[in-house]
């Protein structure tokens, strides 16, 4: 790996010492270190040389969103699929890479990595608190090869509450059904060289579901809190950010019969009235830039990532339910307490996960060419150790038993290095042609060590895996004329395999295909782009949350040749009625996943459909705005059903698929003054609940209709 940071920073100093003969009087040093974003202004979005999206800060400010899923599906090309109802471990996809705990998708949080262990164990079981960001954004196509280390569907970038130019702050307060309350609130300021900012989100609801037989709520509490110090002088910059966020939520893995579904959608089983989630995540980084010429920015990032959770909850009631659903009527009537049912196992899923590393990079504009290069030194690892404890339900009551000391795969570590190389070129090659060129290069070793005893003494079974790839890239954007462009790309994806893949596994990989249209005029904004994925060996990355088709909960599994195919569409345009303003946006896309050889190992077979990929995903928004203050929004939302496993084609019950979707959300906001104003928001209007997922463990609803109630005010 020394070897490989060396070519890196030869690389690097190469294009330091090519910096004095590129120097440009146009080009004026930019010290601000605070440009975490990866594509920009939503403007930016509608030119880039790869299809990509922006919810930017006046979107957030307007919807105070608190769930990331709502937020996403306002997005072409992205999959979701809800849990919870509040998006507290969200799924979600982008075109080919599929939305199980958003592990197929890279995740950042200002440019940096923010999954638990990014490598080994990629689940986001961790997912920054929406409430603090203050921008969304989606880089799909050639492009994301700059990030990674998941290269094929998309990268993921929340952009957090910058440190404000002068002082000031402001204070978000809503209350909404089922005793929720939000409080977001900041302080910072720009003072000479120095800025910083202080701010925390605090959150508490009480859940729409009710458990059966109890007088435990749903819900949950978190509490994050975020501080940011920056210094910027003439040619260097340094910012520094701390984070600590806590959560409590009594949520199960444990979902519903369809039979009892069918009956009372927000309805929990007594089985997982002790469940709870704990957990708490600390974030650290630093960041330095340095200007050495007009033309280059050298800059430096380290980071530090600490969780630590444990999911106590019911173990395999996947089986009950799996049951109940074939006409087991003792199955359900375990579920429902009206049998006595000895030895339930509840795990604690405790598992702790560490995440650090450095990343070096240089950006130089040499003539027609901005030219980036740089190298990133990771490692991250995962520590599970899970004592199970042994319940027996007795006349509906659990009943505890004894406890069982954990040892193999509820005892063991996993872990992953990784080593990552980039070289992109940005060259505009003509006024109306602009070439995108990338390079990219990942080497990751990974290992797992199980224990025979809870103690740790002798490793019982161990495995590791190494594999590096070379991923290419290469896009465009042609400007037809004023109004419209072609944009087009290919590059090789890439997705490691994670700290349970064996030594004989390969990663998957696949060759990445988009070409498109835009059109822009005035206010009036339209895109058209077709992808298609070619994979050669799809792999899922298998856990309790979402096992792999050959039943693991744990480790990698194999599909082998699939394809991913479809077209995502977008249009905008601001129409002026009378005195009001009425901007709409639409987006809209259509995809097909699929097996496409026979597989005499797995037993799949050509035209079996993939997972996590509706067919149809639509949205609109519609907002009407008086030009004095009074603002209403309204966003309409539908996601098609889904697979739940690989070839539900071939499967006519109707427990293999979810089922569509169509909600509507409204929101109204006026302003009071420059400082002040108040916001109603209505969520799911129609109160539509359907099965949105069956993993894990049951059929699942989305959040019913919710009304709430907000007042903002800025100083």
């Amino acid at each position: 790996m020394m070897t490989r940071n060396s070519i890196a920073l030869a690389i690097i100093t190469a294009l330091s010492s090519s910096a004095a003969v590129a120097a440009d009087p146009l080009i004026t040093p930019d010290t601000d270190i605070e440009t975490l974003k990866i594509v920009g202004s939503k403007a930016d979005s509608r030119s880039t040389a790869g299809s990509s999206a922006v919810i930017d800060e006046e979107q957030m400010r307007i919807e105070v969103p608190t769930d990331i899923n709502q937020l996403m599906k306002t997005l072409p090309g992205i999959y979701v699929r809800e849990e919870d109802g509040y998006g507290l471990r969200p799924n979600i996809g982008v075109r080919a890479a599929s939305a199980g705990r958003v592990s197929k998708v890279t995740l950042l949080e200002d440019g940096i990595m923010m999954a638990p262990a990014p490598y080994s164990n990629p689940a986001a079981y961790y997912f920054p608190t929406t409430l603090r960001m203050s921008a969304v954004e989606i880089l799909k196509g050639a492009p994301l090869l700059r990030f990674g280390p998941q290269t094929t569907g998309g990268v993921l970038n929340l952009v957090s509450t910058p440190i404000p130019e002068q002082f000031g702050g402001e204070v978000m307060t809503q209350f909404s059904e089922h005793s929720g309350q939000d409080l977001h609130t900041y302080v910072g300021g720009t003072e000479g060289q120095f800025g910083f900012l202080l701010e925390t989100v605090q959150r508490n609801s009480d859940g729409f579901k009710s458990i059966d037989r109890s007088e435990r709520d749903t819900g949950f509490s978190i509490q994050d809190y975020t501080a940011k110090l920056k210094w910027t002088g003439e040619r260097n910059s340094v910012l520094a950010k701390l984070q600590y966020s806590e959560e409590e939520s009594n949520e199960t893995y444990l979902g519903l019969a369809d039979v009892d579904f069918n009956i009372n959608e927000n309805r929990r089983y007594g089985l997982s009235e002790i469940d709870q989630m704990d957990n708490s995540h600390k974030g650290y980084s630093i960041q330095y830039a340095f200007q050495a010429t007009d033309n280059l920015t050298l800059s430096a990032t380290g980071y530090y990532n600490d969780f630590a959770r444990n999911w106590f909850k019911l173990d395999g009631g996947n089986s009950y339910v799996s049951a109940a659903n074939q006409g087991d009527v003792e199955a359900l009537a375990i579920l429902r307490g009206e049998r006595d049912e000895a030895g339930l196992k509840y795990k604690n899923n405790n598992r702790s996960y560490e995440s650090k590393g450095l990343e070096l990079n240089a950006e130089l504009s040499l003539g027609s060419h901005l030219l980036e290069a740089g190298v990133r030194d990771h490692s991250d690892e995962m520590d599970r150790y899970q004592p199970v404890a042994v319940y027996d339900q007795v006349n509906g009551s659990l009943v505890y038993q004894r406890e069982i000391a954990p040892s193999g795969s509820n005892n063991r570590l996993e872990g992953a290095d990784a080593t990552s190389l980039w070289l992109t070129d940005q060259w505009q090659a003509s006024d109306a042609l602009k070439v995108h060129m990338m390079l990219r290069y990942e080497d990751v070793e990974s290992y797992r060590q199980q224990f025979a005893t809870s103690q740790r003494g002798p490793i019982e079974s161990a495995r590791s895996n190494d594999s590096d790839e070379w991923l290419p890239g290469l896009s465009f954007t042609y400007d037809v004329n004023a109004n419209w462009q072609v944009l087009a790309g290919v590059h090789k994806g890439f997705s490691p395999l994670g700290g349970g893949a064996k030594a004989t596994q390969e990663p998957e990989t696949s060759v990445n295909y988009e070409a498109g249209l835009r059109f822009n005029q005035g206010a009036f904004f339209a895109e058209a782009v077709g992808f298609y994925s070619d994979f050669s060996d799809t792999t899922q990355l298998c856990s309790i949350a979402n096992p792999c088709d050959n039943g693991s909960e744990s480790g990698s599994y194999v599909l082998g040749e699939s394809r991913v195919a479809g077209i995502e569409m977008q249009a905008s345009h601001t129409f002026e009625v009378g005195q009001w303003l009425m901007p709409v946006e639409l987006a809209y896309t259509y995809s097909e996943g699929e097996i496409s050889a026979d597989n005499a190992v797995t037993g799949l077979q050509d035209g079996d459909k993939l997972t996590d990929i509706p067919e149809n995903n639509f949205s609109a928004r519609i907002t009407l705005d008086n030009n004095n203050g009074w603002v209403n929004y309204v966003v309409a939302k539908y996601i098609d059903e889904m697979c739940v496993s690989v070839g539900c084609n071939r499967d006519n019950s109707e427990f293999s698929r979810t089922e569509s979707l169509f909600v509507t959300d409204f929101v109204s906001r006026y302003e009071l003054n420059n400082d002040m104003s108040v916001f109603f928001k209505l969520e799911n209007v129609f109160d539509q609940q359907k099965i949105v997922a069956r993993s894990p463990h049951g059929a699942r609803p989305n959040k019913e209709q919710t009304a709430s109630f907000g007042v903002e005010y800025s100083f």
